[in-house]
């Protein structure tokens, strides 16, 4: 398998957990966003998105980190990433969405179009991932802490794709200079998983185009 993927990306973060905690290896294709590699005519032709991630299986290109991340459930399903039974495997998708749909593309493309388009400035896209961030993990927040689902991860106590979404999205939220404090929930499951060694595999600085 090869992984198209920066280390920066918070959606290549994802698929990188959950292929660590598959055990799953792969040849790593960097993809580097702030270069602008993702508008080249050669990465167009395997993702015509030009985003990343992109799993290439074996000639099979599979997009988006999510349907990425069920693909290698079904495809690997020990240990699994996904609970069972369909109220779980609902939960924890849901958990996902509420990072892939909510938060990331508003913080993400939303304050780069504020910057072109926009002509933002620096403190006014910082306060803009502060503001949506924020907003996104109070209602994620909210149903960790009121779930009796909620176990030392995000359901139960074994990682899942939701931990796999979260994670990420945290990272960046600390980087902006998020105060996890108002979050207690979200801060103690980031921190149990940062003990797991496949989440620490995929840690962005740890990555070979960390550089």
């Amino acid at each position: 398998m090869k992984l198209y993927n920066f280390f920066r990306s918070s959606a290549s973060y994802r698929v990188r957990i959950a292929m660590a905690l598959k055990g799953l290896s792969y040849d790593n294709a960097s993809i580097n966003l702030g270069k602008g590699e993702q508008h080249q005519a050669s990465y167009g032709a395997v993702n015509p998105q030009e985003i990343v991630p992109t799993l290439d299986d074996n000639g099979r290109l599979i997009t988006q980190s999510l349907a990425i991340c069920e693909y290698l459930d079904e495809t690997h399903p020990n240990p699994p990433i996904l609970p069972r039974d369909p109220a779980g495997r609902a939960r924890v998708r849901a958990l996902a969405l509420a990072v892939a749909c909510e938060i990331h593309p508003v913080v993400g493309k939303g304050q780069n179009y504020l910057a072109s388009a926009l002509k933002a400035s620096e403190e006014q896209r910082a306060d803009w991932v502060r503001h949506f961030t924020t907003v996104g993990f109070k209602a994620i927040e909210t149903l960790l802490a009121n779930s009796k689902e909620t176990g030392r991860f995000c359901h139960g106590d074994t990682p899942t794709i939701a931990d796999a979404f979260i994670v990420p999205q945290v990272y960046n939220a600390q980087r902006a200079g998020i105060d996890l404090a108002q979050f207690p929930t979200i801060r103690r499951i980031y921190e149990e998983c940062n003990k797991h060694p496949a989440f620490q595999k995929a840690q962005p600085e740890r990555q070979p185009d960390a550089a």
